[in-house]
């Protein structure tokens, strides 16, 4: 028998075995405790038969001068239905037998034997009472028998009881076993499958949605039912990786848009500057020149651009893990600071870096570089001509703060909780051209948040206004709080370190 392939059929299956193994198990064993119960009942019948018989016995020997008087004369007085009493020698020779009770009117369909009843107590004579089966089907008898003595004289006495009755009684309950289990078992396995089918409705509906889903209507959710239950913590489970995976193929959508549109903007700057040049057989070394820088600026700006494409990449595919190792993150602000003052003066702007304490962390430092430089770039972009980006470290009970405020005008409301998508630019806010060769893709602050994430803290816009904006890179200590006192000791540099 093959095992069933569908759901249904199998819990089906199994309730009808949960059910049907026991019933079966207690059928057989309440049949066992029948038939024994019977034949405990024949027994007790036949010793109280036998000692009722004895009992007569003996009261005839005191009345009678005869043993054939004193056993005839107990064998009319004492008579039971179905019992047949009879009188051997030791010998297993009959004496006499008594005669059945025909006051109800019928006689047993198959007498007891007495010549092979006499046999068989010859052959298993014993000196005290003994009960023992004779004959099979209809023709089985229950047998007990017991030793007396007749004016001094030994004899066997034997009752013997047809057992064909409890023979009919064990068929008749046989039969009924063999018509009510079968019976029960077909009940049993329309109900189950019916609350199989029934438990198993939402999930047929589910699936039917779920077929229907594809990257076109991702919108579409699960039918959830009213019922509090597995299944609907499985639909709503659903609907909400569903929903997960809407928001990532939009994402993905606008990300795949975003970045053709940025590649685009560089890749026709070259190609025009390029078609613009080489469309007059001569020029001067000037105009090569200007032709050329311009180039090398779309090329930069391509070049970052794919730069951050690629890092994003890597990133959500958790193909770039962060190369952990004790730095001092005072140096890394420091560097920071000190790699855009070129491009500070440009633009007329003071980079105010504020007093630093030691602060060891264990991060990526080429990582948190990357974060401070976009942080201190879009601050001097986007601060006036004259005004000052102010750069600081400090300490918490937990964290490291790393703030950067500018003296621009500020973030609008509308979009500061956009600023950290990918590919968006407030540029109203900003006031950027399109021509700045410096302007970016919109990717800095994205990159900037998951770097901050992936060292376990977090990149915020902490204010904003028309005075200018404050952005705070926030990194957990790198050993939590400690009950004693921290232990330091000057380092070669003469900073004081901590030590072990």
């Amino acid at each position: 028998m093959l095992w069933p392939q569908s759901l249904r059929a199998r819990l089906t299956l199994w309730y009808t075995l949960v059910l049907g193994l026991p019933l079966v198990a207690f059928a057989g064993g309440s049949f066992l405790v029948l038939d024994r119960a019977l034949m405990h009942r024949s027994d007790a019948f036949l010793d109280e038969t036998l000692g009722a018989f004895t009992t007569e016995l003996a009261s005839e020997q005191l009345e009678e001068p005869t043993t054939s008087e004193a056993i005839t004369s107990s064998l009319h007085d004492v008579q039971f239905r179905d019992v047949r009493l009879a009188v051997y020698d030791l010998s297993g020779v009959l004496v006499m037998a008594g005669s059945l009770d025909t006051t109800a009117g019928y006689a047993l369909k198959h007498p007891v034997d007495l010549a092979r009843l006499g046999a068989e107590l010859h052959r298993n004579v014993s000196a005290s009472h003994s009960v023992f089966s004779l004959g099979q089907g209809e023709r089985a008898y229950r047998v007990a028998a017991e030793p007396v003595e007749i004016f001094g004289k030994p004899y066997l006495v034997a009752a013997a009881y047809p057992l064909h009755h409890d023979s009919e009684t064990m068929e008749a309950v046989a039969t009924a076993y063999v018509i009510a289990i079968p019976l029960l078992l077909l009940i049993a396995a329309l109900g189950g499958y019916f609350l199989a089918t029934r438990s198993l409705s939402p999930v047929a509906a589910m699936s039917a949605r779920a077929a229907e889903i594809s990257s076109s209507n991702l919108n579409e959710r699960l039918p959830v039912g009213s019922r509090r239950d597995e299944l609907t913590a499985l639909a709503e489970v659903v609907n909400g990786l569903l929903e997960r995976l809407e928001r990532a193929f939009a994402q993905q959508r606008r990300f795949m848009a975003d970045a053709s549109h940025e590649l685009r903007t560089p890749v026709a700057v070259l190609r025009t500057e390029a078609d613009v040049t080489l469309s007059r057989p001569t020029r001067t070394e000037a105009e090569y020149r200007e032709s050329v820088s311009v180039m090398r600026d779309s090329a930069q700006r391509l070049g970052r651009i794919v730069d951050d494409l690629f890092l994003l990449a890597r990133a959500d595919a958790g193909h770039l893990p962060l190369r952990r190792e004790p730095l001092y993150l005072e140096d890394v602000v420091d560097e920071a600071a000190r790699a855009v003052q070129s491009l500070a003066r440009e633009r007329d702007v003071r980079v105010q870096l504020l007093p630093l304490e030691d602060s060891p962390y264990d991060g990526d430092a080429d990582l948190l570089g990357r974060v401070l430089l976009n942080l201190l770039d879009n601050a001097i972009k986007h601060s006036p001509p004259g005004g000052t980006v102010t750069l600081a470290l400090t300490r918490t009970a937990h964290e490291y703060h790393v703030a950067v405020t500018d003296e621009g005008a500020g973030i609008p409301p509308e979009a500061q909780s956009q600023i950290f998508e990918r590919f968006f630019r407030a540029d109203k806010a900003r006031s950027r051209t399109s021509g700045d060769a410096t302007a970016g893709a919109g990717l800095g602050l994205a990159i900037g948040r998951w770097i901050a994430e992936a060292h376990g803290g977090r990149l915020e816009l902490v204010k904003s206004s028309a005075s200018g904006a404050e952005f705070l890179l926030a990194l957990p200590l790198s050993r939590p709080p400690q009950e004693e006192p921290l232990r330091v000791s000057p380092d070669e540099r003469g900073r004081l370190v901590p030590t072990a």
